[in-house]
């Protein structure tokens, strides 16, 4: 797919697989298990603190002048932002944490409703949220 984008117009396979991954993660949470994780702050405050560490390391790994991860430029859209990090690993990025913390919050509520128990990571956590 990739070696044909210039020809026919084609996303690159590392762009498609990068918006695939998003858009099934939004799915899962959105359709399937509906933990509500995207409207809370702690949310996005995990996504903030992984942000803070992906930029660094991802610009490190990936800087243009001495790169340690190489990538295949047809394969992705060559938008580059900070310090030479490819936009398509931002999408995977948020896919896997989201997927993870998601996965989390479900399995956590899953437990409670399972032992009766109202102390774990799950609703609980939640009303406290609201509350605050």
């Amino acid at each position: 797919v990739g070696e044909h984008r210039g020809e026919g117009g084609l996303m690159g396979i590392y762009t498609l697989t990068a918006l695939v991954s998003v858009v099934v993660v939004l799915a899962i949470e959105l359709l399937w298990l509906r933990t509500g994780i995207l409207r809370t702050w702690r949310y996005w405050l995990a996504m903030a603190i992984v942000m803070g560490f992906q930029v660094p390391v991802d610009g490190w790994l990936t800087k243009l002048s001495d790169p340690l991860v190489l990538y295949n430029e047809a394969d992705m859209t060559g938008v580059r932002a900070p310090w030479d990090i490819p936009v398509e690993d931002f999408a995977f990025g948020f896919g896997m944490v989201t997927l993870a913390m998601v996965l989390w919050v479900h399995a956590g509520r899953r437990e409670e409703r399972r032992s009766g128990t109202g102390d774990g990571a799950g609703d609980s956590g939640r009303r406290q949220e609201q509350r605050a």
